[in-house]
């Protein structure tokens, strides 16, 4: 996609700039990634299947910062070049994992390492610098917005819980049920 816009740039001469994010969190994420398949588990006492040995690396990004580089992008980005947001918050699954249950009050017992799907990325994580050069920083430090997401969590059950017992249901086991049978 980022190639097609490319295109209309040098084509037509269109105004147009790319983006790039590192992993997003925050409140309203569908519970299928991490962070919140994980606060969602814990809180309903269920596995964490946590993939491999829970090294793999991620920078996570906060949602409002993301949405605060595109709106900065789009007032300041030049057309044709392509920037990078990204939370400058590298972390290990199993950091993320033992922060969330700590955070809960929930025993290290839930975590149920899993085996780790083909092809998996073990770190990934995006240079900032051609953005920050601009003046773009994000804001919210990873410490707060991962409380802040799992306090959201645990007090909005009335909206994830119903998304759970749907048709996602049927997405989680086809993903972790085989996985966590071999792990027990």
């Amino acid at each position: 996609a980022d190639r097609l816009a490319y295109s209309y740039y040098s084509t037509y001469g269109m105004d147009v700039v790319v983006t790039r994010a590192s992993n997003n969190y925050g409140p309203y994420q569908y519970p299928e990634k991490l962070i919140p398949l994980f606060v969602t588990n814990a809180l309903e006492d269920l596995p964490l299947p946590l993939y491999g040995d829970g090294k793999n690396v991620r920078d996570w990004l906060f949602v409002d910062d993301h949405c605060s580089g595109l709106d900065f992008v789009g007032e300041k980005g030049v057309a044709g070049e392509t920037y990078n947001i990204g939370g400058g918050n590298e972390r290990m699954n199993i950091e993320i994992t033992n922060l969330i249950l700590k955070t809960l009050n929930k025993p290290d017992t839930l975590i149920k390492p899993i085996e780790d799907r083909l092809g998996h990325d073990r770190r990934y994580s995006v240079s900032t610098a051609k953005l920050q050069s601009l003046g773009w920083k994000p804001e919210k430090d990873f410490e707060t917005g991962i409380v802040e997401t799992i306090k959201w969590y645990e007090n909005n059950r009335q909206w994830w819980e119903p998304i759970k017992s749907g048709e996602y249901k049927e997405y989680y086991e086809s993903m972790y049920r085989d996985r966590l049978e071999k792990a027990s």
